[in-house]
């Protein structure tokens, strides 16, 4: 097995599972250790999502105190600026990550309706 030093893609990861999951339910060969992993996965998914949703918060939070620093206080310079625009980008990047993770996350819920449908 590969030793990934950065962590997982985990859009790959995603991709990965609802492949597999997916074609199990088009051929209706859903197990109930299927529907077991597939839960697990679930929660793991809900955890990154509530992490990404902590962090993008306090990022804002963050922007938020910038941007004030920003407009009222001019005589910082434009460094306060700067890390405006920089946690703007960062922000933009949470935002759609954190779609990517929200999403996928309802879409499993349909798949594990689904497939408790077929198994049960």
């Amino acid at each position: 097995m590969k030793k990934d030093t950065f962590g997982i893609n985990m859009k790959q990861y995603c991709r990965d599972h609802e492949r597999m999951v997916t074609a199990a339910v088009d051929e209706k060969r859903v197990t109930p250790e299927l529907i077991a992993l597939h839960t697990e996965r679930i929660h793991i998914l809900q955890h990154e999502r509530l992490v990404h949703l902590i962090v993008t918060v306090m990022v804002v939070f963050v922007e938020l105190f910038v941007t004030d620093l920003v407009l009222l206080h001019e005589e910082l310079g434009i460094y306060p600026a700067l890390v405006m625009l920089g946690l703007a980008v960062l922000l933009g990047f949470y935002f759609y990550h954190y779609f990517f993770l929200e999403n996928t996350v309802q879409r499993w819920y349909a798949l594990l309706d689904e497939m408790r449908r077929i198994c049960l």
